[in-house]
């Protein structure tokens, strides 16, 4: 089959969701079929409104038998707060406003602005299978790929990612499930959840059921094991057990909960220092600015690592922590699962479908700084707790998460839609 994945970000940056999307199309190259990748060349996620932030440099190259094209990101002519108040402005039309989806989808356009890659998706004429979409909070790339894709007589796939957020709070699920985006997965020939969760959702909005399978990240063991946590220890001066908060540092990530909780610990004399490790926001920054010198001797920014350090910090942390309320699974969590290594998430998207609270890690509502600060103190303090509560969460990735075990339905599920017929188009 000829596929194009069509993505915000991909490889080198190694996020999540970028991670999931590379280990589907390389294993679709690896079986013979043509692929290619276009995406941005934003490796910042702040770099989709912000000027200055870092960009990859190398608009086309190979990776993993897959061929990788990045398209420059535009930001919005003014202050970068003028992204945040495009995507506002489409929330709030979409939500009180008659105007047809195919102007919000307009709208989406400039928000991020990729006009190259639009201009390459308008003009596509190469014989092609499947369009295969990543993250609905970037409909307007999407969208462009449904287009081309009912154009040239592909399918179109779905993989939206979507972010639920807290049950109670559409602080983050309403930038994830806006009528036009909801219009879109409705139309496609094949969706991709990650949870039940995210498929009752859909099913909810009007999408098929029939037209939606789970198929949540995996981990492959053979590329992730082999860390050396002493190596680490050594080479960054940790010395003391430690925390380690392992992503994106932002807000809605519970980084900044994260920090006030390890605070309250330290106060409490709990021998523990947090490591932060990955790209990181300015608000962070920012509250790390106000720390003590005592408080930040303890605490280790990393910035991005490369994926043998990140082997060797996964062999070496005590507990993992990721308290996010915008995270549609969580694969980190597998990561240090695999190593063996108790977890903290919070009660919200796709994150309680994955970490059993009391079993293989420890569930706080999003923003509880004590309760956060509880649960990380009982894992490090308690040896014994730490080893079963890991041990458990081994067990549960080997048995039902490594990409042996799911990548056959990602392909059934392509397979299927490919040899479908008939098409439905996006409504006006």
């Amino acid at each position: 089959m000829r596929i194009v994945h069509v993505v915000q970000r991909y490889w080198p940056y190694d996020g999540g969701s970028e991670r999931h999307a590379r280990a589907i199309a390389e294993r679709q190259a690896s079986e013979g079929h043509s692929v290619t990748v276009l995406t941005t060349d934003a490796w910042d996620l702040e770099a989709f409104w912000r000027p200055g932030k870092q960009r990859i440099a190398t608009h086309h190259e190979w990776r993993g038998g897959v061929e990788i094209r990045r398209f420059a990101v535009r930001t919005v002519p003014g202050s970068p707060l003028a992204y945040l108040a495009l995507r506002r402005a489409t929330l709030e039309l979409a939500r009180r406003s008659p105007l047809p989806s195919r102007l919000l989808f307009r709208l989406a356009r400039l928000a991020p602005r990729v006009p190259e890659l639009y201009k390459t998706l308008g003009r596509w004429h190469e014989p092609t299978d499947v369009f295969f979409g990543w993250n609905i909070c970037f409909e307007g790339m999407l969208a462009a790929a449904y287009r081309t894709a009912r154009r040239v007589g592909a399918r179109f796939v779905a993989q939206p990612l979507l972010h639920l957020g807290e049950p109670d709070d559409d602080t983050v699920r309403r930038y994830y499930t806006m009528r036009h985006q909801m219009a879109l997965l409705r139309v496609a020939d094949h969706v991709f959840a990650q949870t039940d969760l995210e498929r009752g959702y859909l099913v909810a909005r009007g999408v098929a059921e029939a037209r939606i399978t789970i198929a949540p990240p995996a981990v492959e063991p053979g590329e992730l094991l082999g860390g050396d946590g002493e190596r680490f220890r050594q080479r960054r001066s940790v010395a003391r057990p430690f925390v380690c908060f392992l992503g994106t540092a932002a807000y809605d990530k519970g980084a900044v909960h994260l920090v006030a909780a390890l605070r309250r610990l330290w106060a409490r004399g709990v021998d523990a220092d947090l490591v932060v490790a990955g790209p990181m926001f300015d608000h962070v920054r920012a509250v790390l600015a106000t720390l003590r010198p005592d408080e930040r001797a303890r605490c280790h920014t990393l910035g991005y690592v490369s994926e043998e350090e990140k082997r060797d910090l996964l062999a070496a942390l005590g507990v993992l922590a990721l308290p996010s309320r915008t995270d549609s699974f969580g694969i980190v969590f597998l990561e240090a699962w695999l190593y063996g290594k108790p977890v903290v998430g919070a009660r919200a998207g796709g994150i309680p479908e994955v970490v059993a609270d009391g079993v293989d890690g420890f569930l706080v509502p999003f923003g509880d700084v004590e309760g956060l600060a509880a649960s990380l103190a009982a894992l490090l303090a308690d040896t014994a707790l730490r080893a079963r509560v890991g041990e458990a969460g081994r067990v549960k990735v080997l048995t039902g998460h490594t990409w042996e075990a799911r990548y056959a339905t990602v392909r059934a599920a392509l397979e299927g839609a490919v040899a479908r017929r008939g098409t439905v188009a996006l409504p006006a």
